[in-house]
């Protein structure tokens, strides 16, 4: 009942570790209820049917189960599955070499289609449709396009930035899914779930602290407990209860809201450094010493979600809320202009 995704930094043990705690069967995929549920309904009239469901587009964050649920499609499915990336397949050739080796009913995953290639994206528009692709054979007037007729199968696309996917292409998907964040419950309960599968004794209150600190993701909440059950065996607690849960995130910089030292870098730039702001993106990236993508994809969401950063058209600005959470007091400047009087 326990879930994670493939995460394209881990280590050779880490992404172990997820594999291990992975659902093989929607039944065991906890959370998502409504996406579990839809997506079901799909599996069962294909299989009613005996044809290849329709394709599946996965949208969300990182870390919230598309590459496990993309991997139970296929178990679902008793298929075959192939996985690739939309940044991997740089060439329509790239592209019709992977079509071109399905079997009839196989489950094709790409992660991140949003980037994929324009003449790869305008391949797959007819190998989703028609199941065939045109390979060019030759250049310029002598170039001959020769099809290749596929055998029926599904595509799963999985994407973190849905607005990002062409519109032929996101109308190609039979079925959408957006996949949110997890309530603490449901983590809680993952949480509880891989705990038994790594034999780890936990507690139920240590168990909650995790998946409060989770930041509403099943990927860090497994990388959390695994954090604690380190903690656990080499200060020698026999079994990690609320104060070992607590010792652990603190050592590693997990605070009582999920904020790790990236978060607060940024709440603490913006705060100490740029009087709350606005302040332009590249210049909060720079002076936290991270490249703009990652303050951009992994602290800004986290951070506007918990309602301690918003975007403006001048810049980024920090809430009362963050003045709150880093114990100081908004200047009264930054009060009037930024929040208004009172």
């Amino acid at each position: 009942m326990e879930h994670s995704e493939i995460d394209p930094h881990a280590t050779v043990e880490e992404r172990d570790f997820e594999a291990a705690l992975r659902p093989k069967t929607l039944a065991e995929f906890d959370g998502q209820p409504r996406v579990r549920e839809q997506l079901g309904l799909v599996l069962d009239a294909a299989r009613h049917r005996g044809t290849a469901p329709d394709h599946v587009l996965l949208s969300g964050p990182p870390g919230l189960g598309k590459t496990t649920l993309a991997m139970i499609i296929a178990a679902e499915l008793g298929a075959g599955l192939r996985i690739s990336s939309g940044p991997a397949i740089q060439h329509a050739g790239d592209l019709a070499a992977i079509l071109s080796g399905l079997d009839e009913g196989d489950v094709l995953f790409l992660d991140e289609i949003h980037r994929l290639a324009r003449p790869a994206e305008e391949m797959l528009y007819l190998a989703m449709e028609d199941f065939r692709v045109d390979v060019i054979v030759g250049k310029g007037p002598g170039a001959t396009a020769i099809p290749i007729d596929l055998p029926p199968f599904t595509l799963v696309g999985a994407t973190t930035r849905a607005g990002m996917l062409p519109g032929p292409l996101r109308d190609r998907f039979g079925f959408t899914a957006q996949l949110d964040f997890y309530e603490a419950d449901d983590l809680a309960g993952i949480v509880g779930g891989s705990a038994r599968k790594l034999a780890v004794a936990l507690d139920d209150a240590a168990r909650v602290e995790i998946a409060r600190r989770s930041r509403g993701t099943p990927r860090i909440a497994n990388r959390l407990l695994r954090r604690v059950r380190d903690f656990a065996q080499v200060r020698g607690h026999a079994v990690a209860d609320l104060g070992v849960a607590r010792g652990a995130l603190e050592l590693y910089e997990v605070d009582e809201r999920g904020l790790d030292r990236l978060d607060r870098a940024v709440l603490d730039a913006l705060t100490r450094l740029f009087d709350g702001g606005p302040v332009g993106l590249s210049t909060l990236a720079l002076s936290v010493g991270e490249e703009i993508e990652t303050v951009s994809e992994v602290a800004e969401p986290f951070l506007i979600r918990e309602g301690l950063l918003v975007r403006t058209p001048r810049g980024r600005v920090a809430t009362r809320a963050a003045y709150a959470h880093l114990g100081l007091r908004p200047p009264a400047a930054a009060i009037q202009s930024l929040f208004g009087d009172g």
